[in-house]
């Protein structure tokens, strides 16, 4: 089975090509580089033993992506992770949130339909929930008003798949999942952001190895127990094994509808402060950091409820918040070494 994984040499991707592969699936990865770089596919080879096919394209140019899929006729199925991905960003920036995520995904489905059938997995996201009104939250919780422009595009992306569907042969599983972290055992991939982090945790691990100075922590007045934000921490290398899962099961004609939608998480709710203090712990030492004003777009609190893709998918997450902040610290003193 040939798969396309669009995004495949960012974070969430190439951990996901590393699963695909252990499986038997033969894998054209498509990336342009903006937030990532080759090296990741010396990674996926070391861990693999095999390298993926690999295509440089900007999915929001249309006449390459019509070109691709005109020369890969036989795919059997697409992983989409390519889009930008940081709240903050997102708020400043939004045009490009807007061009970059919808245009790209409008323009593979509009290659897709052609197909007699096509199997589509999107990474989606627990943003789209908002502040979601009761925790945990299921996938049958109401999807509120974008908290920020790239929570949007989520919304939006996952509706132009829904309309798409029910006039067009593809079938489709929705993924939202929360907040990834952590990198692959063997520290040969894992986190690698260009430029000044957005997330957490590459924010930590490079606090912690010096390159940063310090963590900055958005706003400790939040109504939880210890006044820092909370979300649901999982490890990206069970995150990736659920996509397998559920492009297996569109694969086997195991779906129950055209669209299926499940929640990636652990089912725990971790506070930032307690993010950090598992770091301290499987590191050995002290973090500095210090608290400032909450960041825009921000909510107070997300944490998944899991049973629908326990018991539908049989996939549930495994590793705890200490195994993935040490898989993430192994990985940052990897490539600063």
């Amino acid at each position: 089975m040939k798969i396309v994984v669009t995004g495949g040499l960012g974070f969430i991707g190439s951990h996901t090509v590393v699963e695909l592969q252990n499986e038997g699936f033969e894998v054209i990865v498509i990336d342009d580089l903006s937030n990532t770089s080759l090296a990741v596919l010396d990674g996926i080879q070391n861990i693999t033993g095999k390298v993926p096919a690999f295509e440089k394209l900007d999915l929001r140019n249309k006449e390459k992506v019509h070109d691709f899929f005109k020369r890969h006729s036989d795919i059997d199925g697409v992983i989409h992770f390519a889009a930008s991905k940081a709240v903050g960003e997102s708020v400043g920036n939004p045009l490009l949130y807007y061009e970059n995520n919808i245009n790209a995904l409008v323009y593979l489905l509009q290659e897709l339909q052609q197909k007699p059938t096509a199997n589509f997995i999107f990474s989606s996201s627990c943003t789209v929930y908002g502040q979601a009104e009761k925790m945990p939250i299921t996938e049958d919780s109401s999807v509120q008003t974008a908290m920020s422009p790239y929570g949007n595009t989520k919304q939006i992306g996952e509706e132009i798949i829904t309309d798409t569907t029910k006039v067009t042969n593809i079938n489709a599983i929705l993924l939202r999942y929360f907040n990834p972290i952590g990198a692959h055992s063997s520290a040969e991939i894992g986190e690698l952001p260009l430029g000044v982090p957005q997330n957490l945790v590459p924010f930590i691990t490079q606090t912690g190895i010096g390159l940063r100075q310090e963590l900055s922590v958005y706003g400790d007045d939040y109504p939880t127990p210890d006044g820092t934000a909370i979300r649901d921490y999982i490890h990206v290398v069970d995150l990736a094994k659920a996509h397998v899962i559920a492009i297996q099961r569109l694969l086997n004609k195991k779906n129950q509808a055209k669209v299926e939608t499940f929640n990636l998480g652990t089912g725990t709710g971790s506070s930032v402060l307690e993010v950090i203090h598992a770091f301290e712990k499987v590191s050995g030492q002290k973090l500095p950091y210090k608290i400032v004003a909450r960041r825009e777009g921000d909510i107070t609190e997300a944490y998944a409820n899991t049973d629908k893709a326990n018991t539908v998918l049989g996939w549930k997450a495994q590793s705890t918040l200490e195994e993935a902040m040490a898989s993430a610290w192994k990985w940052e003193q990897k490539i600063r070494s």
